[in-house]
């Protein structure tokens, strides 16, 4: 095929690409109303039926061919990112890239994506099986349809054509949110690197427990208290060897969430969600309301895709991730569900010892044992002009305990996980959640959630609401595995797993609202270990406060705290400040700093694009918080972010601790002058020296990447604008609306589906030519999820485009 010349010329800067950017307006190209086809692989006939957003309703007699054509369906709009997954998951981006995603595929090769989704396909349930080879062949009866001159543009531009898809594609995908969603294994080395540290110190660096906790499950035993442990420097720990293991994990994080982030599914600090859930004694209608926005990286084309699936047995809509069967968040015509990630310790890190003279041996505690030594052979693109690749091998060693992960100091840490053991993970759950139809089923159901851990809210039409924070968690011989354990013995051996029934939850609580944000879950009381790391409770917390503002709630209310931008952590560092600002007299002289007191004090706590207040509060806030933690760490770390210190951080401005103080300020008048100067430093440096430009959406944006975006000429096609953005994930503490990181929203309304609310962030379809592939973007700035048709005459109504599908005549 001859190459096109604007592929030629976008090329040469694809090596540096592949991160950052953002859609032109899609251009309007009406589809024909209604059309057939004649497929190989299908049984009986399907209707494909789509609306005004190009959301598929699939209708077919049995679920083989229901999945066959959500497989097809997906395929058409989300061909290429489906590729990019599993290639992402595979390791095997190089080979349409070229070195600069090497490092990526090594850390996939190491892990062994591809082994344990081969040996979970091989070892399905004859059902699981069935559907799944059923999906593949609607792929690939798509993939089939396609010549050299109408593959999606990736495809063109890049020179390459998309394999079949297969079973193991599909399970495969799911990999890649155990690596969003469960990758503690780096605080493990970050704790044992702190564990020279005072002990109070140590805790009050690494909190489990903050008074703005909003619990479901469980109390705590007393109520959590900060420690004045001295913050000064603790130079017996900080050594060469701790701070060059540190940056080389900082390193090695930043790879990772690279990678994630141009496929959608970085979750900052493991804080993946919203989803709250009220009883109809809450509402205006008298029925449950459900609502969850998960948050992960925001891409082009989306990670989420609507669906809508009907055969005998199960009417389902909601969304699905591409290459995924079934729906993973929505409803059936009697249960609603929603997740976010509990982000519970699952991956166990073991410091293997091995023999000096035999490099391939480790120690056991029956002796010397033989490593499995596995080449990988990857193939590296040699230029991106020529598809043409070579091949860069690495060996894998894998110990009894996982592959070595990392190492550093001679030091060989190998990693065990729940997503590497194939016999543990189960492709059911999808089918089996999406035809529950009461608690009972739906519990029943989550017995067989292997997926990464998740809080998942609940709601029915007979008017129940429940809560269960399903997964696997593993119960350790000793110790909890918040720090590596020594390889050579069993200390750290798996036993068994937290049973199901011992799982946090709940069934029509009394107080009638149940919230999770990632927050803390569980009391003190909870006699099982989770994790040692929670994400802030900052959202959690201000859900509860609206939630309870309202005597009848209403999917407007719902949609409100959707899109609410109080910062928490923001007003109340503002408010801190005016106070010890305000009492040195010595700083009465600054005009400029007591003009920004007064706003300061004026100021809404809200993250609007347009506050002149919010840059201000969050670039001091973050100046405080790196001077706090390079007196208590060191300034030759790198940094690496855990979430747990933020509360702390406010108590320690709220009560002026004198031990955190450092030691090169007198006051906190001082640091908080000095922090100020930083940031007006910062802003001028990021947004220029006119202050009338330091607004909240100049300085904090919505970038919407696409891989490809930035390559001259044909990148245009795939990039859109960057826009203000309100709220945060983190700059000046959590906000229940996050902005970019808001990847969808839903409304349930089991009093009337068809009043559901759905919306993603661009639109269904990973074509830029297509009217569908950034439809969505204003509903999702605005806050206004559309409402997704769920009955048959709601569907026929909507009804825009209705293709038929058929196995061919005979």
């Amino acid at each position: 095929m001859r190459r096109p010349i604007t592929a030629l010329l976008g090329a040469a800067v694809l090596l540096f690409s592949l991160s950052a950017n953002v859609p032109l307006r899609a251009r309007q190209a009406p589809a024909p109303e209604q059309r057939s086809l004649q497929l190989e692989g299908l049984r009986e006939r399907v209707v494909i039926t789509r609306d005004e957003r190009g959301i598929p309703y699939i209708k077919a007699n049995s679920d083989e061919d229901l999945y066959f054509a959500q497989g097809y369906a997906t395929a058409t709009d989300r061909l290429w990112q489906m590729d990019l997954l599993r290639r992402t998951a595979r390791g095997e981006l190089s080979e349409i890239f070229g070195k600069t995603t090497l490092e990526e595929d090594k850390r996939r090769r190491t892990l062994g994506f591809a082994r344990v989704a081969e040996a979970e396909a091989a070892a399905a349930s004859p059902q699981s099986r069935a559907l799944l080879d059923a999906y593949a062949r609607g792929v690939n009866a798509y993939i089939t349809s396609l010549d050299a001159k109408s593959l999606p543009p990736e495809f063109q531009i890049l020179q390459y054509r998309p394999r079949p898809w297969t079973p193991a594609d599909s399970l495969i995908v799911v990999k890649l949110f155990y690596e969003s969603l469960s990758t503690t294994w780096r605080l493990d080395i970050m704790r044992e690197a702190l564990a020279g540290l005072p002990p109070a110190k140590l805790a009050t660096l690494l909190p489990e427990v903050s008074p703005l906790d909003v619990l479901v499950v469980g109390t705590d035993r007393k109520a959590p208290v900060p420690t004045n442990a001295s913050a000064s420097r603790s130079e017996s720990w900080n050594s060469p060897k701790t701070v060059k293991a540190m940056n080389a994990l900082a390193e090695e994080e930043a790879i990772a969430n690279r990678s994630l982030a141009r496929v959608g599914l970085y979750a900052e600090s493991l804080a993946a969600s919203n989803n709250w859930v009220v009883s109809g004694k809450h509402t205006a209608s008298g029925k449950p309301l459900l609502a969850n926005d998960p948050h992960l990286a925001p891409s082009a084309p989306p990670i989420w895709y609507l669906v809508h699936l009907s055969a005998p047995g199960v009417r389902v809509a909601g969304v699905t991730a591409p290459g995924l069967p079934g729906v993973i968040i929505g409803h059936n015509e009697q249960i609603a569900w929603g997740f976010t990630n509990v982000g519970p310790d699952v991956q166990d890190l073991y410091v293997e010892k091995f023999d000096t003279e035999n490099p391939g041996r480790y120690l056991t505690p029956t002796g010397w044992l033989d490593a499995d030594i596995r080449r990988e052979e990857i193939k590296v693109r040699k230029t991106l002009t020529d598809p043409a690749t070579e091949v860069a091998a690495i060996d894998v060693t894998v110990t009894r305990h996982g592959p070595i992960i990392f190492e550093q100091n001679g030091r060989r840490y190998a990693l065990r996980w729940t997503a590497l053991a194939p016999k543990l993970n189960n492709p059911d759950i999808s089918y089996s959640l999406n035809r529950a139809r009461n608690w009972t089923e739906f519990t029943a159901a989550l017995r067989g959630f292997t997926a990464p851990m998740q809080s998942i809210v609940y709601a029915d039409v007979a008017g129940h609401i429940g809560y269960y924070a399903a997964g696997k968690v593993p119960l350790r011989k000793s110790g909890d595995g918040s720090v590596p354990y020594d390889g050579s013995t069993d200390n750290g051996e798996w036993v068994d797993y937290i049973p199901f029934e011992k799982l946090p939850h709940l069934f029509d609580p009394p107080s009638g609202i149940i919230v999770t944000a990632n927050q803390r879950i569980i009391g003190t009381d909870y006699p099982y270990f989770l994790t040692r790391s929670w994400a802030q409770p900052y959202r959690a917390r201000r859900i509860v406060e609206l939630l309870q503002q309202k005597k009848k709630i209403t999917a407007d209310d719902f949609r409100g705290v959707l899109g609410d931008v109080y910062s928490i952590a923001g007003a109340s560092f503002a408010r801190e400040s005016v106070k010890i600002l305000r009492q040195d007299q010595s700083l009465k002289s600054d005009e400029k700093l007591q003009q920004t007191l007064a706003a300061f004090e004026a100021w809404d706590g809200r993250l609007n694009v347009d506050s002149a207040v919010a840059p201000l509060v969050s670039q001091m806030r973050l100046a405080f918080r790196s001077k706090i933690l390079n007196e208590a760490l060191g300034e030759g770390i790198r940094s690496f972010a855990w979430s747990n210190f933020d509360t702390t951080l406010d108590w320690i401005l709220t009560t002026q601790s004198a031990d955190w103080l450092p030691q090169d300020f007198k006051s906190y008048s001082a640091i908080l002058y000095s922090s100020y100067q930083d940031a007006r430093q910062a802003l001028t440096k990021s947004l220029g020296a006119d202050e009338s430009k330091w607004l909240w959406g100049e300085m904090v944006k919505a970038r919407f990447s696409h891989p490809l975006a930035v390559a001259p000429l044909v990148g245009l096609q795939f990039t859109v604008p960057p826009l203000p953005q309100n709220g945060t994930g983190g700059l000046a503490g959590a906000t229940v609306n996050v902005g970019a990181a808001v990847s969808m929203r839903l409304i349930a309304d089991p009093g009337d589906w068809d009043r559901t609310q759905h919306g993603i962030t661009l639109g269904q379809s990973g074509l830029p030519s297509s009217p569908h592939w950034s439809d969505q973007l204003a509903d999702w700035q605005a806050v206004t999820p559309r409402v997704f048709p769920f009955s048959e005459a709601a569907v026929a109504k909507a009804a825009r485009q209705t293709l038929v599908i058929e196995p061919p005549r005979q």
